[in-house]
């Protein structure tokens, strides 16, 4: 098989890889097949096809060159991870967190949707690399997909096209992932994971996140399988460099549930007292973790783009994202100006009038309908970012220094919180959460638990994922230590208590001094955390008391906080390692002495 590229030729020498096409050829029927290259001529056809189709709307070129609009089906605007299957020979292997489905019944289900489901529609080959080029992090995958779409976005966020083959050669070792939107029928939406067979199958959707089967699906669900089996670790981290005024650059990897500031970490912009240090972007969703041979843990960033959320973006909170939005981006269910650019709420700026909402209707600010959908997204390469890292490709990966939990916490949480030792910190990850709003469950400040901000990614039984975790610290000899952060903490009247966005290097800082050795720490019943002198304050104007409230621990919060973290693990169940629920004990019997000690400075 050879592409119909006219610039070059790619060849599929693995026999596996050909009959699996073929198969899924005769199931789906597609009126012609398309292997795709990766070239630059090629995106500019398949860019055109998706303009003459309405797939996309080609924005101001003077203003955006190379960007285009896309707008999906009203129903099909977000990840259905009530629809999202994890399909293992077995329910226990799944674990009590993932929705089940026996393979041999998802096939059968899925199977009829799919006869003939691409019937007078192209089917697009697109192979493509997760990981570095030359990196032993890589793997191959390939999607077959009915969406051009979907094909742009993959050459966006994927090493794809002829590269992908040329790493395959004649092996049979891929990710298969068949994907058909079936004119996006919800009631015939499933994804699909077969752990056992290295596959996907998902239907009836366009959207990124149940569609670009590269990320989440492949990327975390079935990598977290992967390296369990395989012994290493694929994680919903961000990766940050930050270097100091000495030229030493230090690693961090960090987890946070959505709505926690993850994407603005990752491409931080340090405050004005900063200056001498620089901060780099290696990843902003996805990390593949392997321990070293220098004991180290090291990480790459599996994926080559970004797919972001526009509302919420701005200069102020991420301008390092907004400069990478300039060309070269597919923007998706975003407002369009009457000039053919994009708006959307929390950009930044007034929205202007005249314009076209999420929908393609003219939109009225009084309707109470937001111009562009919450949801609404940007797919960008990583070499638009002007703070990306020198790393970034590299096929050795970084070493990491610290691993951050966080969330979105009003009380309870203190600024940062350091592990006493590994397995404290691994409990730490297990029980972070977020709490929730008014709007989206009708109660304020109830806790989500989200272990490692895993728990919709994580491909199999959530007891045996803490378990894998555990085991790091035997095959690492020199680990990363473990922090928790709140950004998000407030004070009685419900204001937040830390600015946030770039002044959160400040808790960096103190975190790189302590895995450096030369930051203190008080010791609390739960940890460790900064006294209030130990924070490079230059330059924040932020009262005393304001920096002791975020600092706070609380033993009666915390005995509030250990009981729902209980709860949550006894929906674990039996696969709940002993370790953690040693530590549970350990922090309620401290927390439950009469009067605790002074807490006293640790170096």
């Amino acid at each position: 098989m050879t592409s119909t590229s006219s610039t070059a030729k790619v060849q599929v020498r693995s026999r596996a890889l050909t009959q699996w096409i073929e198969e899924a050829s005769r199931l789906t029927q597609p009126a012609r097949i398309v292997l795709c290259d990766g070239s630059a001529e090629e995106r500019q056809r398949l860019i055109q096809e998706a303009v003459t189709s309405g797939s996309l709307t080609p924005l101001n070129q003077a203003k955006r060159p190379g960007c285009y609009l896309h707008r999906s089906d009203p129903d099909d605007v977000a990840r259905t991870e009530d629809r999202t299957f994890i399909c293992t020979p077995t329910r226990e292997e799944a674990g009590p967190t993932n929705n089940w489905m026996a393979p041999d019944e998802a096939y059968d289900r899925i199977r009829p949707w799919l006869e003939g489901g691409m019937r007078g529609r192209t089917m697009y080959v697109v192979p493509y690399i997760l990981g570095p080029l030359g990196s032993r992090f890589a793997k191959v995958g390939v999607e077959l997909t009915d969406s051009v779409y979907v094909a742009l976005n993959m050459a966006i966020m994927t090493r794809m096209g002829g590269v992908a083959l040329e790493m395959l050669g004649e092996s049979d070792d891929f990710n298969r992932g068949l994907h058909c939107t079936l004119g996006c029928d919800s009631k015939r939406r499933l994804i699909c994971h077969f752990p056992q067979d290295n596959t996907i199958w998902s239907v009836g959707s366009g959207y990124g996140g149940n569609a670009l089967l590269s990320k989440k699906c492949f990327a975390l669900r079935i990598a977290s399988w992967l390296g369990r089996k395989e012994g290493w670790y694929a994680e919903h981290m961000l990766l940050l460099g930050l270097e100091s005024p000495r030229g030493e650059t230090s690693y961090v990897a960090a987890a946070f549930p959505s709505a926690c500031g993850k994407t603005n970490l990752s491409m931080l912009t340090l405050p004005p007292a900063f200056s001498g240090w620089r901060a780099f972007t290696v990843g902003d969703d996805i990390a593949w973790m392997r321990v070293g041979a220098d004991g180290r843990l090291w990480a790459v960033n599996p994926e080559a783009g970004y797919f972001g959320v526009a509302p919420g973006t701005s200069m102020q909170s991420n301008p390092n994202a907004m400069l990478s939005l300039t060309h070269d981006t597919i923007f998706t269910n975003v407002a369009l100006t009457p000039d053919g650019d994009v708006w959307w709420e929390g950009m930044g700026t007034p929205a202007p009038q005249g314009l076209i909402d999420w929908r393609g209707r003219p939109w009225d600010p009084k309707s109470g309908q937001k111009a562009a959908h919450p949801n609404s997204r940007f797919t960008t390469p990583m070499t638009n970012n002007p703070a990306l890292s020198p790393k970034a490709d590299d096929p050795e990966g970084v070493p990491i220094s610290a691993v951050i939990f966080g969330g979105r916490r009003a009380t309870t949480m203190p600024l940062v919180l350091e592990a006493r030792n590994w397995t404290h910190g691994v409990f730490m990850g297990a029980t972070m959460g977020s709490e929730t709003t008014a709007a989206a469950t009708g109660q304020v400040g109830v806790v989500r638990r989200d272990p490692m901000a895993m728990l919709p990614f994580c491909g199999y039984n959530m007891g045996n994922y803490f378990d894998h975790w555990l085991r790091m610290a035997s095959l690492a000899p020199r680990p990363p230590r473990i922090f928790m952060v709140n950004w998000f903490r407030k004070n009685a009247d419900g204001a937040f208590l830390w600015p946030g966005y770039g002044e959160n290097m400040r808790v960096l800082k103190w975190i790189l001094g302590r895995v450096q050795g030369f930051a203190e720490a008080d010791q609390t019943p739960v940890g460790l955390v900064p006294r209030p002198g130990d924070l490079d304050l230059t330059g924040l104007a932020l009262d005393p008391e304001s920096l002791r409230q975020c600092l706070a621990v609380r033993p009666e919060e915390w005995q509030t906080e250990l009981e729902s973290a209980r709860q949550f693990f006894a929906k674990i169940g039996p696969t709940l390692p002993e370790p953690l629920a040693l530590t549970h004990r350990s922090l309620l019997s401290e927390l439950a002495k009469p009067s605790n000690p002074p807490r006293a400075a640790v170096a």
